[in-house]
């Protein structure tokens, strides 16, 4: 065997950014301008650096953004209240509150509060709802529908495949395994999906067609663990000290890519695999909320 194939991120990205580009162009010749609202909570490095990406992009692709940046002290109320302002403004068609929130600040009651015709994350429960019952109406969370994307892209077909994925996140894991359970080429797969307490994880890997690692666990999965030619997906992002150059650190993700490499048959680097379509789904979500807006006569 060669050695696996890429499956790059980057360029399904590019391509997926192009479409929105042109769903852009369409909508602004109906009048409608596609809008978002990044909130971002205290003074996180990571997540200041993610927001600036997500708005530089909105900004490249013609959509109007703002980022609303709040102290680490705002109380969950004053929270809820500024959402509430920006669920009743109908310029704004995608609200984000990007994570982690200070402890004070409850994840799930901020995702309860966004509007779900807003909710461009997919988190809202009539979002997973509809995701559960099939319903194209709602918003799929970006990762899971930016990793059917990549299968997409590349041809690749899960109907009747055997499916394995590693961690149970309602960001990930739980969202992704009711996208590959639908109907269509880039569902109706068997799906298994492993956590912290389940047994005999590299047997149940070592059978999968598709392994998606999500975990957060450095280079969890090693070559032993995959099938020859399988379809292997990283999705965890890790820093680990670098023992090239002393005081720097290094982005690894929950495959270890060299002893992948030699036994898959396509495998997503990290990073340039999953993280850039995280973006691109996010702001597909965006212009799809204006379309449907747009579609209700409002706009």
């Amino acid at each position: 065997m060669q050695g696996a194939k890429l499956l790059e991120g980057r360029v399904v990205a590019a391509a997926v950014h192009e479409r929105t580009r042109q769903r852009v162009d369409q909508l602004r010749r109906r009048g409608v301008e596609p809008a978002v609202i990044f909130f971002r909570v205290g003074e996180d490095p990571a997540s200041e650096l993610y927001v600036h990406m997500k708005k530089k992009r909105a900004k490249e692709l013609g959509i109007l953004s703002e980022v609303i940046a709040l102290p680490g002290s705002t109380t969950e109320r004053e929270l809820l209240t500024r959402l509430e302002e920006k669920n009743r403004d109908s310029r704004i068609h995608g609200i984000l509150v990007q994570m982690p929130l200070p402890r004070q600040i409850r994840v799930e009651t901020v995702c309860q509060a966004i509007d779900p015709s807003k909710d461009i994350d997919g988190f809202h429960p009539i979002n997973a709802g509809k995701l559960l019952l099939g319903d194209p109406s709602g918003f799929p969370p970006c990762t899971p529908a930016g990793i059917c994307e990549i299968f997409r892209h590349y041809g690749l077909v899960t109907a009747g495949a055997e499916v394995v994925i590693l961690g149970r996140s309602n960001i990930v894991g739980k969202p992704l395994a009711a996208l590959l359970l639908a109907k269509g080429p880039q569902g109706d797969a068997t799906v298994t999906v492993l956590h912290s307490q389940s047994r005999q994880i590299p047997e149940h890997c070592r059978r999968a067609d598709f392994l998606i690692a999500a975990l957060g666990r450095a280079e969890f999965v090693r070559g032993d663990m995959i099938k020859t030619g399988a379809v292997v997906v990283d999705v965890g992002v890790t820093r680990l000290p670098d023992p090239a150059l002393p005081g720097e650190s290094r982005i690894v993700g929950d495959v270890h890519f060299k002893e992948a490499s030699q036994v898959a048959g396509w495998l997503t680097p990290n990073p340039g695999g999953v993280g850039p379509m995280t973006i691109a789904m996010l702001l597909a979500n965006t212009v799809k909320a204006a379309e449907c807006f747009a579609g209700c006569g409002e706009g």
